[in-house]
């Protein structure tokens, strides 16, 4: 009776272990599947966040440029405006230092002489 036992184990024992490892390589492919999916989405979050970073440096080089560009219009404006300001307070510091108002005249070829009147054509 033990060496049938021992026979009707073993043969019990095979299909189970058979079962077992089916059952265990399913579970595994179903691992390796779902791991493979979280692999996929992670690998798409990542290339949609260097898409994202690779376009946002784009529009961050044309807003630059843009910036650059406003800025050498606006230096120019600036050095013109400082050019005629100089102009302007050297003109002033004439005027109003001694002698301006003989400079003053001179400049004003319009003038009235004295005893005339301004006649206004309109």
């Amino acid at each position: 009776m033990t060496a049938s036992k021992t026979k009707s184990s073993r043969s019990t024992d095979q299909p189970s272990a058979e079962a077992a490892a089916n059952r265990a390589a399913s579970i595994q492919r179903q691992l390796d599947r779902q791991e493979l999916h979280c692999c996929l989405i992670a690998l798409a979050a990542k290339a949609a966040l260097i898409l994202v970073g690779c376009v946002s440096v784009a529009r961050m080089s044309v807003a630059y440029q843009e910036r650059l560009d406003r800025h050498g219009e606006i230096a120019a404006v600036v050095n013109l405006e400082a050019k005629r300001l100089e102009t302007l307070q050297n003109r002033f510091d004439r005027l109003f230092s001694i002698g301006g108002e003989k400079r003053l005249l001179s400049e004003q070829d319009q003038w009235i002489a004295p005893n005339r009147l301004r006649v206004i054509w309109r």
